[in-house]
């Protein structure tokens, strides 16, 4: 067993600030404090470097875990404070080899759209906004924000580096499809949704992740239940090529509700300067080729818990066209696109990306588009997965907000020339992967369908 330091510091709890206690006496004496009430659970912190730490009952089971970990630093900040977890990572190559990153599409557009909520007979027809969620109050705020932070608005942002690349970072959680893990009791897959939502963000600009960092919160902290989630988010920086870097656990007795938690990630990659992808080259004539999404991904879930309320069905009851239960289709988690899209930039012909979150067809794809053009989308290019046939039927859902709302089985979009096109299609055909040819960039502003 390797040696391993104590070192006590003192600690203020929620501001993050902690102060090293210095001087030999103040430190025996925090020490002799520290192994008298850390049985009692009072604010104390630990801090351990290289090496395998000593079994001290004093350690929550959690912390035991994370110390576990191979070349890990960790901190921790017991009671309601929060515990942070970092460590330093030989997964990030001393030179990495940047891939391309893009400058910040401009800010969404707003799209006047009617509103879904009209009487179909005595049937409500829903819509995202009825059950929460106002797209068009959130495209305000960004331009609100744009006042402030000029140059906002794309998928990721981008910080210049001294040479010739720019680092490019992404922020997300995964909405509440919290609220289905919680009833579902499926929790190992939520991490996943969480580095995707991130990774596939930045890499848009053709950024190659790096590393990714988590906030988990919630009211108590349920061990068994945290490591499910955490061991997600390894399995996503695993499919992604990046490095979990570190995060923060914290937990806030009464903020949350028993049993329950929230989740936010970043993350943050790589590009050179003169390979970023940012939509400035798109023109009339570009195709548009869609790459397959897993189900709902992580958008949409405050309508689709309405449609399942309505329906009467329990998420434990099989979906009906489908193959599985409601609850697990509901639940399949996000597409991480990075290796597969990354492949297809390195062999050209990629003008722009767009990931289908909130906001959906109808919202994303003009955030790549130079003024003046806008896009056809060719809506029996692909077949539309039993999981929207059913979220549109039980909902009464129109089509309009469908489109602005779900992925409808498309969770990536990237804009190509023809010829890129042609390549990218005779691989799909020959088994490489699956894409469709969804539209064409036409002049015009927005998106219409056909």
């Amino acid at each position: 067993m390797k040696n391993c330091t104590i070192t006590c510091i003192s600690s203020s709890p929620n501001t993050g600030i902690n102060k090293p206690i210095i001087g030999f006496g103040f430190k025996t004496l925090f020490v002799l404090i520290y192994f008298c009430f850390s049985f009692r659970h009072k604010l104390c912190s630990v801090l351990f470097f290289s090496g395998v730490a000593p079994q001290y009952q004093s350690l929550s089971a959690m912390e035991a875990r994370l110390l576990q970990s191979p070349s890990s630093s960790c901190f921790f900040s017991s009671g309601s404070c929060s515990i942070n977890r970092y460590r330093f990572s030989s997964a990030i190559p001393s030179s990495p080899k940047p891939l391309s990153v893009s400058f910040p599409q401009k800010t969404r557009r707003t799209t006047n759209v009617v509103s879904m909520s009209k009487k179909d007979g005595d049937i409500e027809s829903l819509s995202y906004k009825g059950s929460g969620v106002d797209i068009d109050a959130g495209t305000e705020l960004v331009r609100r924000i744009a006042k402030m932070a000029p140059g906002i608005g794309g998928f990721g942002g981008l910080f210049p580096l001294a040479g010739d690349s720019y680092l490019v970072a992404g922020t997300d959680g995964v909405g509440t499809k919290l609220k289905l893990a919680f009833e579902t009791g499926i929790h190992h897959t939520i991490g996943i949704d969480l580095v995707a939502m991130s990774v596939n963000d930045i890499v848009t600009s053709g950024a190659k992740p790096l590393f990714f960092l988590d906030y988990f919160a919630t009211s108590r902290l349920d061990v068994d239940l945290a490591e499910k989630v955490i061991k997600g988010i390894v399995d996503g920086c695993g499919q992604s090529d990046c490095a979990l870097l570190g995060g923060e656990t914290a937990e806030m007795p009464d903020f949350y509700a028993e049993g329950e938690y929230d989740l936010s990630g970043f993350a943050v990659g790589i590009v050179k300067k003169d390979s970023v992808i940012n939509g400035k080259n798109i023109v009339a004539g570009d195709v548009l080729i869609g790459l397959p999404s897993s189900g709902v991904h992580s958008n949409g879930f405050s309508l689709v818990r309405k449609v399942v309320a309505r329906s009467g069905l329990s998420l434990k009851d099989e979906l009906p066209g489908g193959s599985t239960t409601l609850g697990e289709a509901l639940m399949a988690p996000t597409v991480i696109y990075v290796k597969q899209v990354l492949d297809i930039i390195s062999r050209g012909g990629v003008k722009g990306i767009a990931h289908i979150t909130g906001g959906g067809f109808t919202d994303n794809i003009p955030r790549v588009f130079p003024d003046g053009l806008g896009a056809v989308i060719h809506t029996d290019a692909w077949e539309l997965p039993p999981l929207f046939k059913w979220i549109q039927q039980s909902g009464r859902i129109e089509d309009s907000e469908m489109r602005r709302t779900f992925n409808l089985g498309i969770g990536m979009v990237m804009v190509v020339s023809p010829e890129a096109a042609l390549r990218i299609l005779g691989e799909a055909k020959n088994g490489d992967y699956v894409a469709h040819r969804i539209g064409e960039v036409i002049n015009g502003e927005g998106v219409t369908y056909q």
